[in-house]
């Protein structure tokens, strides 16, 4: 698929955010029409750059190594929904991995996502950062739109309040990391420069909007940051994240994955997803969080 196709998207479930102009679902089918040569094109393009999650089972819920659950923890002012997975069995107590998810709400992708963690050893709560305003709904273009109406560091209290639900949990050895991808990743680093965070050891973000750089001089735990190259919308703020990280002493690692694009992780899309990519980041995430939380 076109370059310019795939940013066009990521420009319309990006818009609205971060104070960039709102773009309707009428508006990005007309300039995707103008790319794809007319409307008839463009419509069929819609289904290859749209998420797919009937795909979102890489590791199945009923897979014999893991045990997942639903559950919720006292959140800033209301509780937080997650979905838990953890190993089924293990030389417990065991590090903890909160998950957080994409523009698009907890979704079966992220959720998938915690499974996989789990089956590397870790207690892993993929939360529903949308709890705050009704939590995600079935529509995704609607999950997006919500996310406006989160105030000013709710998210961020929220992941926290989960940071220290997992240090309370007897099957948890208090090492805990946090991973996010897309929005996501912004909020990773987010939660990472707040002085006030506590109960983390390690953060893991995936193609992430950089902070404050005035906010880096608090970040006080390792940091490991993946991007794609051809993410210009968020490469753009790697040069003054990383000088600010340098600036602070930070510990941090960053990645450039060539040729892959902003969510090159999320294998339900496939006008995105890039599996070499994908599967390089997981590899070293798991080494990241192996070494930072069971170290």
């Amino acid at each position: 698929m076109e370059q310019r196709i795939i940013d066009l998207y990521d420009a319309y479930t990006h818009a609205g955010m971060n104070g960039t102009p709102a773009m309707s679902r009428r508006v990005f089918l007309k300039k995707l029409g103008i790319l794809a040569g007319s409307t008839t094109a463009a419509m069929a393009l819609v289904p290859l750059l749209e998420n797919n999650y009937a795909q979102a089972a890489i590791i199945a819920e009923d897979d014999p190594r893991i045990a997942t659950t639903a559950g919720s923890y006292p959140g800033a002012g209301v509780d937080v929904a997650f979905y838990e997975a953890k190993p089924s069995a293990g030389n417990g107590p065991l590090p903890g991995v909160i998950v957080i998810h994409e523009n698009r709400g907890l979704n079966p992708h992220i959720q998938d996502v915690a499974r996989r963690f789990a089956t590397e050893g870790f207690v892993a709560l993929a939360v529903d950062l949308l709890s705050a305003v009704g939590g995600t709904p079935v529509d995704e273009n609607t999950a997006r739109g919500m996310f406006g109406q989160l105030g000013a560091g709710v998210a961020v209290a929220e992941v926290q309040a989960g940071l220290a639900y997992l240090a309370t949990r007897g099957d948890t050895n208090g090492a805990n990391g946090i991973v996010g991808f897309c929005w996501g990743g912004g909020m990773v680093n987010e939660v990472a420069i707040h002085p006030e965070t506590g109960f983390l050891n390690g953060a893991v973000a995936y193609y992430g909007a950089a902070p404050s750089a005035a906010d880096v001089l608090n970040v006080r735990v390792p940091l490991l940051l993946h991007f794609g190259g051809q993410d210009s919308r968020i490469n753009g703020g790697i040069a003054g994240y990383t000088a600010a990280l340098d600036a602070a002493g930070a510990t941090y690692t960053v990645h450039m994955y060539d040729g892959a694009n902003h969510a090159f992780n999320n294998d339900t899309n496939a006008s995105r997803y890039d599996k070499a990519a994908s599967d390089l980041a997981w590899t070293r995430t798991v080494g990241f969080f192996t070494e930072t939380l069971k170290g």
